[in-house]
């Protein structure tokens, strides 16, 4: 049944697909126009339709720069329940701004985050509520024609290669492979940790590089456990009963993971970005409490757990510990260096020397 469903959506992919090549091309040609600006720039993507692991790549490049340039990231700001331009201060939520600005906001008070759809109009306005802004960072703007951004970088995901894969609603792709052309970094994501050399070259020789593209390949690493409210660790044996409880478009590899750590684990799954209910909290205590085991504990990630504060009320009203697994990203191959070289190449390239920005 599938197989034939499958069928019938594929003209509807055809079409899709052309309406964006057209669209693309108006942009290539000028018949579109694209803003650029006068500080470096910075958008990271990617083809498909979410789970590529984007989130922890743009933390990446947070802690990166954070230390040397007065940083910036922009978002549009998925399904948050404000819209327009914000920017965030001490008093913003996950529902002001959508879950990965927030997680941002809660992880690099350092940094400014915002949000705004129409980001070529953001970012003029990010730049007067902060004028010593030096990098802007875009997060999911790849196919946000509307702004050219100095350096482009696409994810793929290694179990989905944009290669393998067909235009929505067929498959997972916003728009054609041919899009990856206009990237200027192609990253490989959720590699596995050993992956060998003999698999590089052969993905390397699939995805075919242009000669201005570098490709790079990164493995996710997740941290130690810590309390959602208190942010204190926490500590698991390998015995207890875990439930992971979470709301993101690829729980597996995450999965996998705490499969590898503990003896019993089992999946609550939510919709991608959901906002929980006091409903959804009393469901996650009732599946836990239902778990076999006498040491139990309710795992989510960090995305998760910037909407999951909102209800913090309630997950102390109902005794309710949750504890967050944090993710980052690794380079393989010993390329970490090369990639924060190209990184901070491009943006000596592009930085405004002082007074003339």
């Amino acid at each position: 049944m599938l197989k034939y469903l499958n069928i019938l959506l594929y003209p509807f992919s055809l079409l899709y697909g052309l309406v964006m090549w057209l669209r693309n091309r108006f942009y290539d040609k000028g018949l579109l126009t694209a803003v650029e600006f006068d500080l470096p720039v910075i958008a990271a993507g990617n083809l498909s339709v979410g789970g590529t692991g984007k989130t922890p790549h743009v933390e990446y490049m947070i802690r990166l720069l954070k230390d040397h340039l007065k940083v910036a990231t922009l978002s549009r700001g998925y399904n948050r329940r404000t819209s327009g331009y914000i920017l965030a201060d001490e008093r913003s939520t996950a529902a002001d701004i959508g879950d990965e600005p927030m997680q941002f906001h809660d992880k690099f008070p350092d940094i400014k985050v915002c949000v705004g759809e129409e980001r070529m109009l953001a970012i003029p306005q990010l730049l007067g509520d902060e004028p010593d802004t030096q990098v802007v960072l875009l997060d999911d703007a790849f196919q946000h024609r509307s702004i050219k951004p100095g350096l482009n970088i696409m994810i793929t995901d290694y179990s989905r290669l944009f290669t393998r894969d067909h235009v929505v609603p067929f498959g997972r792709l916003r728009e054609g492979r041919q899009g990856y052309h206009r990237a200027d970094c192609i990253i490989v994501s959720k590699c596995p940790p050993a992956m060998s050399k003999e698999e590089k070259l052969a993905l390397e020789k699939e995805i075919k590089p242009l000669p201005h593209q570098r490709l790079f390949f990164t493995t996710l690493q997740y941290g130690a456990l810590s309390d959602m409210i208190t942010h204190h660790p926490v500590a698991v044996p390998k015995s207890a009963t875990v439930l992971l409880a979470c709301g993101i478009a690829r729980p597996e590899p995450l999965l996998e993971e705490l499969k590898r750590r503990y003896e019993q684990v089992y999946l609550l799954s939510f919709p991608d970005h959901y906002y929980y209910t006091e409903k959804d909290i009393l469901k996650i205590k009732k599946e836990c409490s239902d778990l076999p085991g006498t040491e139990k504990i309710v795992i989510t990630t960090e995305k998760d757990a910037v909407r999951l504060h909102l209800l913090k009320g309630m997950l102390a009203e109902q005794n309710l510990q949750m504890a967050v697994i944090p993710v980052e990203i690794a380079f393989l191959f010993g390329e970490a260096e090369l990639f924060n070289n190209f990184i901070f190449d491009y943006i000596g390239r592009h930085l405004p020397a002082p007074g003339q920005q």
